[in-house]
């Protein structure tokens, strides 16, 4: 009974929680810039089967859905504007994007981190390039912080559990 017990402990275990996350931006090899790896909040983590559907002469009861083709929603991060005397290396890279409409895809992996700050999982986006950037709103009848909102495309992604 007790060995019963510790498998309903260890399969029950307690739910991750969303708050402990980093966000890595794969390019080159190069070292991350510490202000590039924080974020408020991160959304737009998912897919889709786009499906088909065939229509089977003299068939009215069904009709055959066939998977079609991967659908995937941007990568939405959201931070602080950032007014460092640091330069933020996404921002360079972002504004270089919207400015020459040239694209570089990188690699992006965002990990979730346990209590002890020890990556448990997460996503890898492949040839991840920018398509949005915009700011809150500035409003003097408002205290609130600026958030900058950066989203992302790209080809795929991967999920990975450690």
């Amino acid at each position: 009974m007790l060995d019963v017990l510790k498998a309903i402990n260890f399969a029950d275990r307690e739910p991750t929680l969303s708050h402990r996350f980093g966000v890595f931006f794969l390019i080159g090899g190069a070292r991350p810039n510490p202000i590039d790896l924080r974020f408020q909040k991160v959304s737009g983590i998912s897919t889709e089967v786009q499906l088909e559907t065939i229509n089977e002469g003299g068939e009215n009861l069904h009709a055959h859905r066939i998977p079609k083709k991967m659908n995937y929603n941007n990568l939405v991060l959201e931070r602080g504007y950032i007014a460092s005397p640091i330069p933020s290396l996404l921002n360079l890279e972002f504004n270089a994007t919207f400015s020459t409409f040239k694209f570089n895809p990188s690699d992006v992996l965002v990990t979730m981190f346990n209590e002890e700050g020890i990556p448990i999982g997460g996503w890898l986006f492949v040839k991840a390039y920018p398509v949005k950037w915009s700011v809150s709103d500035l409003d003097a009848q408002s205290n609130s912080v600026a958030i900058d909102t950066l989203e992302l495309a790209y080809t795929r992604f991967q999920i990975l559990r450690i």
